[in-house]
């Protein structure tokens, strides 16, 4: 016993006896059909093309150089830093957040000086492109005023961490993950 259609499949009206489809509704059918069709192919193909992005992406992370995912990870940490002391101004002068020069993110302990706390935000704060670049930080002036603003327990600790720390590329790979997150909760945020 075999099924019978009642309905077109165009029109969904009802058939007669014998018909699979009102000859009305040929044409129409065929044409809506054919946009099915396309309609498929273009999803198979932006699947495919996304699979090929997705394996491009995955062939250049596994040929980036550690140095380029170090480089990366600090980018962002600058970012979040700039994004966080934004209301503040230098941490080294006297310029205010309105001063319409470059901001740093600046680190009181020296990246090559104390490797462990490279990443680590009570290390790092926004400072004049002057007193970072030009003054090489400005510590005379930074200490005291980092000091004061996270306090004297903390800066001590940094001063004690003097390990040599060299993360490895899937500490970079994880690090570089959750601190994008974040920095685009902080963006979103501030916007």
């Amino acid at each position: 016993m075999g099924f019978r259609r009642t309905r077109c499949p165009h029109c969904k009206g009802k058939l007669e006896a014998g018909q699979r489809i009102h000859p009305e509704c040929i044409d129409a059918y065929a044409e809506a059909e054919g946009a099915k069709a396309e309609r498929k192919r273009l999803k198979q193909e932006r699947m495919a093309a996304r699979v090929e992005k997705a394996e491009i992406r995955r062939r250049k992370d596994a040929a980036k150089p550690r140095a380029k995912w170090l480089s990366e990870c600090q980018d962002i940490i600058n970012k979040i830093v700039r994004l966080r002391d934004k209301h503040l101004g230098c941490c080294s002068c006297d310029r205010g957040p309105g001063w319409d020069g470059q901001w740093h993110a600046s680190h009181l302990r020296s990246v090559g000086a104390a490797s462990a706390v490279r990443f680590h935000l009570w290390n790092i704060h926004k400072g004049c492109s002057i007193c970072n670049k030009h003054l090489s930080g400005n510590l005379a002036e930074y200490l005291p005023r980092i000091r004061a603003r996270i306090g004297d327990e903390k800066v001590d600790w940094l001063y004690t961490q003097n390990q040599l720390v060299k993360h490895d590329v899937e500490y970079l790979k994880k690090f570089k993950r959750v601190m994008g997150r974040r920095l685009r909760r902080i963006e979103k945020r501030n916007n």
